[in-house]
């Protein structure tokens, strides 16, 4: 049994027709798995994905990361004060000076270094389970989904 595996059964899951429910569970699913791998270095996965985006396209802007991370402004800024906090993070004044824009410390380098045996190892696991072409189809699926702007009238 895999060092990230649950020792419990796992419940049966519906298989509703809502394509959100179905969506949402599947994420849970996932960020659990992604955060038990994260846990020695006290990182969350979505602090993890966040700090490897910010350290992939900095200097950048908060507002441009909140696109890239399909983020509303608000919690983006929720979820960079803990990397800020632990100094993972640097924020600094922006080029027009309004604007903030931030980047990886050397400390959020490190971690991201001592994270990605951990990412690779849940990445493994998660391809045990479902099969490496499926992973790979359903991240192709969902960069499509994330692109998508859908507006409900």
């Amino acid at each position: 049994m895999s060092a990230f595996a649950s020792e419990r059964p796992t419940p049966r899951i519906a298989d509703p027709p809502c394509n959100c429910l179905s969506l949402r569970q599947a994420t849970r699913r996932v960020t659990q798995l992604y955060d038990q791998a994260f846990a020695p270095i006290g990182l969350r996965a979505t602090q993890y994905s966040l700090l490897n985006q910010i350290e992939r396209l900095a200097p950048i802007a908060l507002n441009p990361l909140a696109e890239a991370m399909v983020m509303d402004r608000a919690t983006l800024g929720h979820n960079i004060r803990p990397l800020v906090a632990r100094g993972l993070v640097r924020m600094a004044v922006g080029r027009d000076r309004r604007s903030r824009e931030v980047s990886a410390t050397a400390a959020g380098r490190d971690a991201l270094a001592l994270g990605r045996p951990l990412w690779r190892h849940a990445q493994a696991i998660f391809e045990g389970g479902i099969g490496p072409r499926d992973a790979a189809a359903l991240r192709s699926l969902l960069h499509r989904v994330a692109a998508t702007a859908f507006e409900a009238r």
